[in-house]
């Protein structure tokens, strides 16, 4: 009868594979603006994720990966739009195994993804991270089925309070919090038809400014503090739009985080 051999659990455990060592390094950084329009304004942000990492394998963008033994490309978000929100102001890093043209990463990312998708803007990262560039947000409420003067009164009240409180359900449960504190500013722009084409007739349109603060404040918040202090209530669902994120000035214009790599200037203002 053959000799037992016993292996030590220690052994067994050094004996699992490893991962794949030396995965090439970040050698150079792009950061990313795109949109999100139209009906795919409803794609989450884990759907968007999914759908972007596909669309660099399908470009051929060399992107790079971390270690261990699931790596995973080297991606990361800034401050996503709620779903349900159209955007022209998203933005994102990535890490590449070898220097490539920004504006090459810009056009082959642009038309692997579904149109209104759209890769707008692509630089090289220098300087400190995106996340460190964003504290506000520019957003455009359309507010169909309500005239000027339906809103105007309501944004007056909203302006004039100390603090304008609402509730709303979060992951860490319900919370109660101050929508006033966290907006910089907000205007009655216009009134006439949207420019979404959403519906016919009357649309007032609010220019908001948003703080980033936690928990974050959401347009749909704003919303509810106009119903709060005025019982605003649009008759169809509103569309808001972002148009811009980046530093708030002391203009009220907003810096787009993409111009420091370049030459610093201010965009986003109306």
């Amino acid at each position: 009868m053959g000799a037992t051999v016993r292996v030590s659990r220690s052994t067994a455990i050094s004996r699992k594979p490893q991962p794949e060592g030396g995965q090439a390094p970040v050698v150079q950084r792009i950061r990313i603006r795109y949109a999100k329009r139209g009906p795919l304004r409803f794609t989450s942000h884990r759907d968007f994720a999914r759908a972007f990492e596909r669309a660099v394998k399908r470009a051929g963008v060399p992107i790079a990966f971390s270690q261990g033994f699931t790596p995973h490309p080297k991606i990361s978000y800034a401050s996503a739009a709620p779903t349900g929100t159209a955007s022209e102001a998203e933005y994102l890093e990535i890490g590449l195994q070898r220097v490539v043209e920004p504006d090459w990463v810009r056009g082959a990312l642009d038309a692997s993804l579904s149109p209104g998708l759209d890769v707008l803007d692509a630089v090289e990262a220098a300087g400190e991270s995106l996340a460190d560039r964003i504290d506000a947000s520019r957003w455009r409420l359309e507010l169909p089925g309500l005239s000027l003067a339906d809103v105007s009164d309501a944004v007056t009240k909203f302006r004039d309070s100390s603090e304008v409180l609402v509730e709303r359900q979060t992951k860490q449960g319900r919370r109660t919090f101050d929508t006033r504190a966290a907006v910089a500013s907000i205007e009655v722009i216009d009134s006439g038809p949207a420019a979404s084409g959403a519906s016919e007739g009357p649309c007032a349109i609010l220019d908001v400014v948003v703080r980033q603060v936690t928990p974050s404040v959401r347009p749909d918040d704003v919303l509810a503090g106009l119903r709060v202090v005025a019982d605003l209530e649009p008759p169809v669902p509103p569309r808001a739009t972002r148009l811009a994120q980046g530093r708030l000035t002391a203009q009220g214009a907003i810096a787009d985080p993409l111009e420091a790599d370049r030459d610093g200037a201010v965009v986003g203002e109306r």
